[in-house]
């Protein structure tokens, strides 16, 4: 059942609806689980703060026996360096070693590509049996490097986009929806 809002001249305009958003993470649970049907356990590694309604939702409907773990990375410098610079830095680790074990990393959006393709080389010399990536977000026309996702939710337009795990500035990330926004610059 979905949540009435109260309007509000400042929400953001719906990109992706709360019913599309779960019937794409049903979808997505349902590959999953065909693709590692014969692994004893995965590993889901949440990228934080993005990820954690989109995990949640995708573990809940996971028939996998999995675990959750969680990973933060913070880029170097102001929201642009990221972007130039290429330059992550590890925040938060996971807790527990991941070598021979699949591994599935899980992203809210995939934009220029730099910090997945970082979280990835980080985690593959880790020594894990598979390492794949999910997102429920991608931006094609943003990527600058060559980053392999192996589920990905939606792609998308170029614009700013909040909810369901998304923010500006703190802002809108528990909308059911995925909205866009102008571009806060």
């Amino acid at each position: 059942m979905e949540t009435p809002l109260r309007y509000d001249p400042h929400m953001p305009a719906t990109l992706i609806t709360e019913e599309e958003i779960s019937r794409r993470v049903a979808e997505l649970a349902a590959e999953i689980d065909q693709d590692y049907s014969a692994t004893d356990e995965l590993i889901l590694v949440g990228v934080l703060k993005g990820s954690f309604i989109f995990l949640a939702d995708l573990a809940r409907r996971l028939a996998t026996r999995h675990r959750v773990e969680f990973i933060a990375v913070s880029s170097y410098g102001d929201s642009e360096s990221t972007e130039h610079t290429g330059a992550v830095r590890l925040l938060m680790d996971v807790r527990h070693d991941i070598t021979d074990r699949d591994v599935l990393v899980v992203e809210d959006i995939v934009d220029s590509g730099q910090t997945l393709e970082y979280l990835m080389r980080v985690l593959r010399a880790r020594g894990p049996r598979s390492l794949h990536a999910c997102t429920l977000l991608r931006k094609p026309d943003r990527l600058q490097v060559a980053v392999d996702v192996s589920y990905v939710g939606f792609d998308i337009p170029d614009v700013w986009v909040v909810g369901y795990g998304l923010d500006w500035a703190e802002r809108h990330r528990t909308l059911p929806y995925i909205g866009q926004i102008d571009s806060p610059a």
